[in-house]
């Protein structure tokens, strides 16, 4: 049977989509981000724990004592593991995210309430967006939006639309039919029939869909995560990246806490807004515990809260003043750095975020993978990238998007891709030893990102040219998998194989062996490149100069991954600082404050 090019299709309608209606594109993202910096500025105004407060007195009053206090805790908790402005923005994306889709999917669920020809028109996109694999959506998203969260707003509101509209009409079916019959007997009209009979009976089913919607927003903020959206999602997607348990695991906790805040709240204003259920909370018990305080009292709470947060200073100053110097170039500009999670390119991106700090520019980096970070720096989201190896292990992504980028030259080279053994596997010298000992390794080479360079020339070059295609599976996974995995090898002496680089710290902690590549499949050693945005180093001319002229020996790079392994997670920047003291003058070198700047300033 022949191949049904489906997915050229689709490719062919998206790339009409993204020529004709980028206009569309652009108008619907500025409204996404503008209602996101919106919110996001409200949550992230007040200090931490008085923000927690005004969330705790809210669950207060919604679900009583216990349930404010809980709150409370919660959030403070989330505040303790410094993880308080990536809440206060994930809230913000979700609230974006339910927003838009409630206006979609409750006017759309009630149309096909009313009509059969809508419902059944409805019911099989809905199974589609069920049921596509999440991950799926964000590409259409990162093509139509580009990065960022208007990307991560839309994939997640295409998740979480489908339970708002199922659940709109599922109430509204649900309307006891003799009551409808009765309201049209008596004249009533079909509006006031909805506003009047079947809205209000339909509310619990309705904000049991509201729910759904909120917690599936939740469960897709990791994924969006991924084209950065920043957030509790990102620094999921961080920890995952350099598989750090504990950090991925302090994220995870403060999701937990804003989706169990989020469930508990909007379960009680269902109750709220719903007659039987204020019907139901009037008959119940009165309990301590359960005491909820009047509208006014919680009001009037969240002004005490504000008062005395401001009589304690906790709102902070105003803002600070830089001291200006000689080397304050920047003014305070911004620059966005992307990197991939590949040593090199940490250790590449917190010594240049270190250095651009110095000299008086406002920083900000943002971890990719390597697909969405070449597809921001063509788009122009991102200003600069320190960690392409060209021409052979990124030519894919330089074929794709070259004429959309700078290169402002190697900094590092040459350098060398290749296949390695602990140094303790026998016989297993060079590549054209792997067939015979294909057993030993369980037939698998343990990879790294699919989307790395590295991986597409193994498994469409290395493979072929010694015969290993039917042989060896190649293991898709991510850097620190593959060094956790040769980790625990190296431990227990047994065999592994892993796909690794040259100048990499695994070959000062590890005693490894290279194999050889007779063939030259692995081709010549590149040079470590740094990309930018089409006219960065135009708008930022010293920058430009800076990158151009940047270069790093093997000792000094080895030496700065090696001092960051060691400080661990969330302290790259404390290590450069470090790094930069144990070796003076680096900054000087590489980020000289002297020419036009100096020139002007010795002017004025």
């Amino acid at each position: 049977m022949p191949r049904l090019p489906l997915g050229d299709w689709v490719d062919s309608g998206v790339n009409w989509l993204v020529d004709h209606l980028s206009w569309l594109f652009d108008a619907i993202k500025a409204v996404m981000e503008g209602m996101y910096n919106g919110i996001d500025a409200v949550l992230a105004a007040p200090a931490p724990l008085l923000m927690a407060g005004i969330l705790a007195v809210i669950a207060w009053w919604l679900r009583g004592l216990v349930a404010g206090v809980l709150a409370f805790a919660g959030f403070a908790l989330v505040d303790s593991l410094q993880l308080w402005d990536q809440a206060m923005s994930t809230l913000a994306l979700v609230l974006v995210a339910t927003v838009i889709a409630l206006v979609i999917s409750i006017p759309l669920g009630i149309w096909a309430a009313r009509s059969k020809a809508v419902g059944a028109a409805v019911r099989p996109v809905l199974d589609l967006l069920q049921t596509m694999p999440s991950m799926v959506l964000l590409i259409p998203a990162m093509l139509f939006f580009g990065l960022g969260t208007a990307a991560g707003v839309v994939a997640t509101l295409i998740f979480a639309l489908a339970p708002g509209v199922r659940m709109t009409e599922l109430g509204i079916r649900q309307v006891d039919a003799e009551l409808v019959e009765a309201a049209e007997a008596f004249g009533t009209t079909p509006r006031n029939i909805l506003w009047r009979v079947q809205l209000p009976l339909a509310l619990p089913t309705i904000m049991a869909g509201v729910n759904q919607v909120i917690m599936l927003g939740l469960s897709m903020v990791v994924i969006a995560g991924m084209v950065g959206t920043g957030g509790l999602g990102g620094a999921v997607n961080e920890a995952i990246g350099q598989l750090d348990i504990g950090y991925g695991f302090e994220a995870g906790v403060g999701i937990v806490v804003l989706a169990i805040y989020l469930d508990r709240i909007t379960g009680a204003l269902g109750t709220q807004l719903s007659p039987l259920g204020r019907r139901a909370a009037a008959k119940a018990p009165r309990r301590a515990w359960s005491y909820r305080p009047h509208p006014a009292v919680a009001v009037a709470g969240v002004v005490v809260l504000a008062l005395v947060a401001g009589g304690l200073g906790v709102f902070g100053s105003a803002g600070g003043t830089s001291e200006a110097s000689g080397t304050d170039i920047g003014k305070g500009k911004q620059i966005k750095i992307g990197y991939i999670p590949w040593d090199e390119g940490i250790a590449s991106t917190f010594l240049w975020k270190e250095i651009l700090e110095e000299r008086g520019f406002k920083v900000t980096t943002t971890q990719y993978a390597a697909g969405p970070l070449y597809t921001g720096l063509a788009t122009g989201q991102i200003d600069f990238e320190t960690d392409s190896w060209l021409p052979t292990t990124h030519a894919e992504y330089w074929k794709k998007y070259g004429k959309q980028l700078d290169d402002l030259g190697s900094w590092y080279g040459p350098t060398s891709l290749e296949l390695t053994v602990p140094s303790y596997v026998k016989d297993v010298d060079s590549l054209a030893d792997l067939k015979a000992h294909a057993s030993e390794f369980g037939g698998k080479i343990v990879g790294i990102e699919p989307s790395a360079g590295e991986m597409s020339l193994l498994k469409s070059k290395v493979l072929k040219e010694y015969g290993l295609d039917g042989t060896y599976q190649v293991i898709d996974g991510s850097t620190p998998a593959m060094l956790a995995e040769l980790k625990r090898a190296y431990a227990r002496k047994e065999p592994v194989l892993v796909t690794l680089w040259s100048p990499h710290w695994a070959y000062s902690g590890y005693d490894l062996k290279k194999l050889k590549d007779p063939r030259g499949a692995w081709g010549k050693g590149d040079g470590v490149h740094a990309l930018s945005r089409k006219g960065f180093a135009g708008d930022n001319p010293q920058v430009g100069r800076w990158l151009k002229n940047f270069s790093m020996t093997e000792k000094q790079l080895t030496g700065l991954e090696a001092r960051i392994q060691q400080a661990g997670k969330g302290k790259e920047q404390d290590a450069v600082r470090a790094w930069l003291r144990e070796n003076p003058g680096l900054v000087d070198k590489w980020a000289p404050a002297t020419g036009d700047h100096a020139q002007s300033q010795a002017a004025g």
